[in-house]
């Protein structure tokens, strides 16, 4: 915690960037940054913050390529019930109400897994929750961090509700009535292997839960996101795989994945190795790539050819002149912090407001063409959402 702005800096100098800044008495996230470097540091510092001993500002490590992670539970102080396991599709760092999660988890082995659950246990039994809580975990290498526990429902109670048949609201207030989770049927420590612990699974194959944002009611509003909340609302897809589950969520927010045309990509280094095979999975469904000259270039080393297309500053026609004549129909990029390439915003802009499906990070994109190969199979199937307690197989 600094109370003063050379506090702050010398704190970012000792944990080393990029840090996360959170101001105090926040909620959402709000005001929250992501400083990459002494610059973007610098601008939080003059633009977004007052510093006084009694509002300090929480400087931290944020932790670069970590998955991220949602779990609800309930506690009764005996056992727990772990009802799901949520991955967030963006990387760390995008707030948790602005991330699209899927649920069962898709990218997990099963030790990070059981690791979680049974640190969700411990940490609820320790603090004594009798109810519901939530716990954001993030996984980086072979370390399970611990982000935030909140000993209270949290927005994706309702989902997981549904998508693993069991009503939480319900189940809760059975604990606060005097019932135990074994009462309720809920601790199958058989199954999991944890004395005391139950584990909800997702009944409808998968469900993907995403967020839903109001950036086209507003003028010159740069979507990009970020730690702090700016979502509006939320939709949930399921399906017998992801890609459908993720497609349609997509679509119930109203972003409708192309299945042909020209994808434009524009991404900055440490992305690039990432994005090759997202790229060429793209190509190979039939779209033509559009790139920025480095990323062209980096694309044209590794066997794709794209057609180069010039920045903003850089003359005319631009990316920008593509996108409002209607030859991108998709936008993947990936900025280098938040306030380095105000290129980026523009682009990001003029693809909302002309209705360009766009991904800022790796893991957005890659979902999203999970997403088209499940819309250009074109095999739509209709799925009821589970109604009632589904009982236990």
């Amino acid at each position: 915690m600094a109370s003063t702005r050379d506090g702050v800096e010398k704190a970012a100098e000792e944990i080393g960037y990029p840090v996360l800044l959170r101001p105090s008495y926040v909620l959402g996230g709000r005001s929250m940054v992501i400083a990459f470097n002494r610059e973007e540091l610098h601008e939080f510092l003059e633009k977004r913050v007052v510093l006084t001993p009694e509002a300090p500002v929480l400087v931290d490590q944020f932790l670069e390529d970590a998955y991220e992670y949602d779990i609800d539970a309930i506690c009764d102080g005996e056992s727990v019930y772990v009802a799901g396991i949520m991955q967030h599709i963006e990387a760390a760092g995008i707030h948790s109400g602005d991330s699209a999660c899927v649920f069962p988890p898709y990218k997990s082995a099963p030790a990070t897994l059981r690791a979680m659950t049974e640190a969700t246990a411990r940490i609820a039994l320790e603090i004594g929750v009798r109810g519901l809580l939530n716990i954001q975990f993030a996984w980086k290498g072979s370390d399970l961090y611990v982000l935030e526990v909140n000993p209270r429902a949290s927005r994706t109670v309702p989902f997981i509700s549904k998508a693993s048949g069991i009503d939480l609201i319900s189940a809760a207030v059975g604990v606060w009535q005097g019932k135990t989770l074994r009462d309720q049927d809920l601790i199958n420590d058989s199954d999991t292997g944890i004395p005391g612990v139950g584990l909800g699974r997702c009944i409808t194959g998968w469900a993907v839960k995403e967020a839903m944002f109001s950036f086209d009611r507003f003028r010159d509003v740069d979507p990009l996101l970020g730690p702090e909340m700016r979502s509006t609302g939320e939709s949930i897809g399921i399906g017998a795989d992801f890609g459908e589950a993720f497609a349609k969520a997509s679509l119930a927010t109203g972003t409708k994945l192309p299945t042909e045309g020209r994808v434009f990509v524009s991404v900055h280094d440490s992305d690039k190795s990432t994005m090759l095979p997202i790229v060429r999975e793209l190509r190979d469904l039939g779209f033509e790539i559009a790139a920025t000259r480095g990323t062209a270039d980096y694309l044209f080393q590794n066997g794709i050819f794209a057609e180069v297309v010039l920045k903003v500053h850089e003359g005319r026609p631009n990316v920008v002149d593509h996108l409002q004549s209607g030859r991108i129909d998709l936008l993947i990029n990936t900025p280098l912090g938040r306030y380095t390439q105000r290129d980026d915003s523009l682009l990001r802009i003029e693809a909302l407001r002309h209705h360009v499906p766009y991904t800022t990070t790796s893991s957005a994109a890659e979902a999203a063409v999970l997403g088209i190969k499940y819309l250009k199979r074109r095999e739509y199937t209709p799925r009821r959402l589970p109604e009632g307690r589904v009982e236990r197989r």
